[in-house]
């Protein structure tokens, strides 16, 4: 009966998050807010029409761990190598000195000095599923502060496990010392490592033994199933070790994405993807208690305000520190502003030992609910955020330099040249098609000095620096361009790029790259003049492959 009475109550859930997150999009609002007011609304705190509220919760945590395990098949381990010493030099500065700052500023407010640390704790994670669930929806996972926000939360997922770690020994005995702590920390890096070894050997040698045959490649049930129970049982496997479930899960996705099941695995778990998240989301609105925040409002408000403004800056100041650009600096601070949905697990801990009283649990919730609440506006707002603002940190801070070690200047005479915005895959690919007839004319901008040294290797004019910069495009004299070939994935960026371009040298031939189709439009107004559709040019070279074969195996008229 109780089991009937749970999938009553999930359905309901699901109903009204239907409801209400579809007049979300009518208002042209994200539909995460409509899931976590339907949560909100339905919960134990307002109208309480779900009696197993708790199980649904219990469920709903399965929708962050297919979250992350379908973000992680989109990777590979080159990949995630690419986003550079932000993830972890730049997460860990981000993670102490975030949990410092709320501490220190709870300690000013007479709060006592176990209780500040719980608060340090809280704040400094941010919201991963969150974050990366719009990132991905907003195709901006690809740009240069999507790549940064996920360096930085994937560190926050790792530093989970040291702070219920510290949180617990807080709430513990006195006599808890540091190199129990210590001791244990040790043992939790020591089972993450056997873990990934572990899931390393099954998903790479026991996995393809079993699949690997032609019978069961043709069977479309398995790949689910293997999606499935990975990811499910790596975040078992990882909750039973005390490890972060989810950080399980996003391994078992990033060792599966090398493959040959991962395409068909993205596309078979999607749905099953979107029944879990939903309800996740849910859930986390259930916690939030309405006539608590109305009665305590203005101190939520001013909290909330206080959390995102200051994770803003601490975090945009960490990636200027790591060389990230103002722009993408401040993109990545702002999607980051909130608080996570482990804060929660780190809440709990805290007041089963006693560590925090009713009320400043109330308001910890409220305020993790209430940023929650603010992340889908502060993802939207972050790349115009970053145009407005940018340009003023970074006037006179953007001229661009070659990768010699001398300064070079282009030759005022030079006109006609070919400027490749870009030097990532697709700019290396443009470069060996030209270097050899074009090289003398060939001009490289890439911001990334990894980049750089590519183009470098290649004998090419390269100048670090942001296309999307006004005093970079003038200084390689963008004016007497012929060609400029705009290679970045970030949609938003690169219509930018497109637009300075066009705005400086109205004669050049502007071609540049749609990551998706529904951007070429946007790139075509901005002032492309060729527009290279990606999802257009994989139907056309499929439709071109599979003529070749038919001609090949079809018998003669």
């Amino acid at each position: 009966m109780e089991l009937w009475t749970s999938l009553l109550d999930i359905l309901i859930l699901l109903l009204a998050a239907l409801l209400l997150g579809a007049l979300c999009e009518r208002l042209k609002q994200s539909a995460i807010l409509g899931y976590l007011l339907a949560g909100t609304l339905l919960g134990p705190n307002a109208l309480d029409l779900m009696p197993n509220h708790r199980a649904v919760a219990t469920i709903a945590e399965l929708g962050i761990a297919l979250l992350l395990f379908t973000i992680g098949l989109e990777f590979s381990w080159r990949r995630l190598r690419s986003i550079g010493p932000i993830a972890i030099g730049g997460g860990t500065v981000q993670v102490l000195l975030t949990g410092a700052l709320a501490t220190g500023a709870s300690l000013m407010f007479g709060v006592g000095t176990r209780p500040a640390l719980v608060i340090g704790s809280v704040i400094a994670l941010s919201s991963t599923a969150c974050v990366l669930r719009l990132l991905v929806s907003r195709a901006e996972i690809d740009g240069v502060h999507g790549r940064h926000a996920l360096g930085i939360l994937l560190l926050q997922d790792i530093a989970v496990v040291p702070l219920v770690l510290m949180v617990t020994a807080l709430g513990g005995e006195d006599s808890t010392s540091v190199v129990q702590i210590g001791w244990a920390l040790a043992q939790a890096i020591g089972v993450a490592v056997l873990l990934v070894a572990g899931l390393f050997l099954v998903l790479n040698y026991v996995v393809p033994f079993l699949l690997g045959t032609e019978q069961a490649a043709r069977n479309r049930d398995l790949p689910i199933l293997l999606a499935v129970v990975t990811a499910v049982g790596a975040a078992w496997v990882a909750h039973k070790l005390g490890l972060s479930p989810v950080l399980g899960a996003f391994i078992a996705g990033l060792l599966l994405a090398e493959s040959p099941f991962a395409t068909q695995i993205r596309a078979d778990i999607a749905p099953l993807r979107t029944l879990f998240v939903t309800l996740f989301f849910a859930s986390i609105g259930m916690l939030a208690n309405p006539a608590w925040v109305l009665e305590h409002w203005p101190t939520v408000a001013a909290v909330v305000a206080a959390v995102v403004v200051g994770k803003a800056i601490v975090i945009t100041g960490v990636a200027r520190l790591f060389r990230s650009s103002p722009g993408h600096a401040i993109a990545t601070g702002v999607c980051l502003a909130q608080v996570g949905e482990f804060s929660f697990v780190i809440a709990e801990v805290a007041r089963n030992g006693r560590l925090l009283d009713d009320s400043l649990f109330e308001l910890i919730i409220a305020v993790t609910v209430g940023t929650l609440f603010l992340t889908p506006y502060l993802v939207a707002v972050a790349p115009h955020l970053a145009r407005a603002t940018g340009g003023i940190l970074s006037k006179g801070r953007q001229t661009p330099h070659t990768t010699d070690e001398a300064p070079q200047r282009l030759d005022e005479a030079l006109s006609d040249h070919i400027v490749i915005v870009g030097f990532g895959p697709a700019g290396q690919g443009i470069a060996d098609a030209l270097v050899r007839r074009h090289k003398p004319r060939l001009v490289i901008i890439e911001l990334h000095a990894k980049g750089a040294a590519a183009a470098r290797s290649y004998g090419l004019r390269t100048y670090i620096g942001d296309a999307g910069r006004t005093e970079v495009l003038e200084h390689v004299r963008i004016a007497a361009a012929k060609v400029v070939v705009v290679t970045v994935p970030d949609p938003a960026a690169s219509r930018q790029i497109v637009a300075q371009v066009r705005s400086l040298a109205p004669q050049a031939a502007i071609i540049a790259r749609a990551r998706y189709h529904i951007y070429g439009p946007g790139l075509t107004l901005a002032g492309a003049m060729v527009v290279v559709d990606e999802e257009q040019e994989v139907g056309r070279r499929m439709a071109s492959a599979a003529r070749r074969v038919l001609r090949a195996t079809d018998p003669a008229p």
